[in-house]
């Protein structure tokens, strides 16, 4: 559905944007991560033709954003983190007017106004001044405006910054209810959103890719130490003497808040053997309580700023 190749864009000697190349699969939510500056407005305002690339290219749907920006536009809906609304007008002013400027008439218009009113649930304050409203609803009147032309790419630039947290709950909730139906590019600085939205993850870093993979590839593939949460019935020192002295354990902490009948462990194994089994066995036979059992996992936040930090050693080659 998008292919993104090579692509570069430059301000000056400044490359905001380099040698870029990803896919995004037709009905696929894609998480578009970076630090501020790392590039990933450029790159999606090039995506939604707003300014061409300095060289590389971007095709949506099989049109070239460059030569073909018309056929591009038709197929995108476009929501930056500022949502471009008249506050004077009321929610059904400015689809109207939306509407308009996106072509559509007649019976078609109405119709299609009333459809994604629906599905952004915001018939209710139609008739109040966009300015009137909560932020939340501001930005489903921006991702109503999106819709308009039944877009197959949706590009969602923070769409829940600012936002309380029922109204981030709401907005996901209808991210989550596109998933299949159009190929949505998400950018957020909320890295729990990602694991709950998306697909796959692209992660860049000073205009460069830093990471392509799935949120679960992502965390298996960076993670660094084997370690496992252990929450126990047993007395705390004798409980971490006792796990410690367990053939591949090489360290036991606490992990959290200790309670009478409940001690929380983080017990950490050599890399590459997964002693689950043999740690909750050997628990068992003593006599310890087993209350919970999990493997600890880096989080994305975790991933993402170890990605984003990594730096090369000085050196020939690295200067």
């Amino acid at each position: 559905m998008i292919t993104v190749e090579n692509l570069t864009k430059r301000y000056g000697n400044v490359t905001a944007v380099d040698n870029l190349s990803f896919k995004v699969e037709k009905g696929e939510i894609l998480g578009f991560l970076g630090p501020n500056g790392a590039g990933k407005t450029t790159t999606m305002r090039i995506l939604t033709c707003f300014m061409p690339p300095s060289s590389g290219t971007v095709t949506v749907a099989g049109f070239d954003c460059f030569d073909e920006p018309l056929e591009v536009k038709r197929r995108i809906g476009y929501l930056p983190e500022s949502a471009p609304l008249y506050k004077e007008m009321t929610p059904a002013e400015y689809l109207d007017f939306a509407a308009g400027v996106k072509g559509l008439k007649g019976a078609k218009k109405k119709e299609k106004i009333a459809e994604v009113m629906a599905e952004t649930a915001i018939a209710e304050v139609q008739h109040r001044l966009i300015g009137k409203l909560s932020k939340g609803y501001r930005q489903r009147v921006g991702l109503a405006q999106a819709l308009l032309n039944d877009p197959e790419v949706l590009v969602l630039d923070e769409p829940t910054a600012g936002l309380d947290p029922k109204q981030i709950v709401e907005i996901r909730t209808l991210i989550k209810g596109m998933a299949g139906k159009r190929t949505i590019i998400l950018s957020t600085h909320i890295l729990p959103e990602v694991s709950l939205l998306c697909n796959r993850v692209v992660i860049i870093h000073k205009g460069k890719m830093a990471a392509v993979d799935t949120p679960q590839n992502l965390v298996a593939r960076r993670q660094k130490k084997n370690a496992v949460h252990l929450t126990l019935d047993a007395p705390l020192e004798e409980a971490r003497s006792f796990l410690a002295s367990l053939p591949g354990v090489i360290g036991v902490s606490v992990d959290g808040y200790v309670k009478e009948t409940e001690i929380p462990l983080a017990v950490e194994t050599e890399p590459g053997r997964d002693l689950r089994r043999e740690i909750a066995q050997a628990v068992v036979q003593k006599g310890y309580g087993l209350l919970e059992m999990k493997a600890i996992l880096m989080s994305l936040e975790e991933i993402f700023v170890d990605l984003v930090t990594e730096e090369k050693p000085e050196g020939p080659g690295n200067g």
